[in-house]
């Protein structure tokens, strides 16, 4: 525990140094002007008035757009981070595409993971970044266990996509523990929760007709 405090603490002072380097505050300037550039105030409209969606500042930026705003910056672990900390939606998504994965620790991953405010962040952030780990099959395994309802939503999530993408990280997952929190879940009281339990069986199905036919 106290090893992942000290990385947390030196990871937030690496994020403050950077807003306070001109560098660093150029690049988040510059994002948010490409940002209000691409503002689209009826769909920040739409997306204000629906329940559960609560950030400080919406641009109403469609993830299209978003892909390519990330693609003219270059991957970047702490410009990554300090997006990430902004209570803003697309800057949230744009943390997710920008953090390069060969870079993203277990450690971070756990502390992203308790960050996320919403299924879209959780659906971009599972899709953008944490299939793309070598250690995504220990991610599921670990968030599917959690006594936070939320992290194990993102547990099945991740490894519904695992299944999507056929990842090979799906063979290092011990399926019959897995499926037998699945099934307990869907009888869950959260709608995500069951969304993502039933997803993550049904794109297990999905990969084999042998999956498909197993009966729980």
């Amino acid at each position: 525990m106290k090893i992942v405090v000290l990385a947390m603490n030196n990871v937030l002072l690496q994020v403050i140094l950077f807003k306070k380097n001109n560098c660093g505050t150029n690049f988040t300037k510059k994002i948010r002007t490409d940002l209000r550039l691409s503002m689209n105030g009826v769909i920040a409209s739409s997306m204000r008035s629906k329940g559960g969606i609560d950030f400080r500042m919406i641009f109403g930026v469609e993830i299209p757009k978003l892909k390519q705003i990330a693609a003219s910056y270059k991957s970047d672990k702490i410009l990554a981070e300090a997006l990430w900390e902004e209570d803003v939606r697309e800057m949230k998504i744009l943390a997710t595409m920008l953090f390069p994965p060969d870079k993203l620790t277990k450690e971070a991953a756990d502390r992203w993971v308790t960050g996320i405010v919403n299924q879209e962040i959780r659906e971009q952030i599972c899709k953008n970044l944490f299939q793309e780990v070598d250690f995504s099959d220990d991610l599921v395994r670990e968030w599917a266990r959690s006594d936070d309802e939320s992290v194990r939503t993102t547990g099945y999530w991740l490894f519904a996509r695992l299944c999507i993408i056929r990842s090979e990280s799906v063979h290092g997952i011990d399926m019959d523990e897995l499926l037998e929190d699945v099934i307990t879940d869907l009888r869950g009281a959260s709608l995500f929760l069951r969304q993502s339990a039933l997803n993550a069986l049904k794109f297990y199905g999905r990969i084999s007709h042998g999956n498909a036919e197993k009966k729980f």
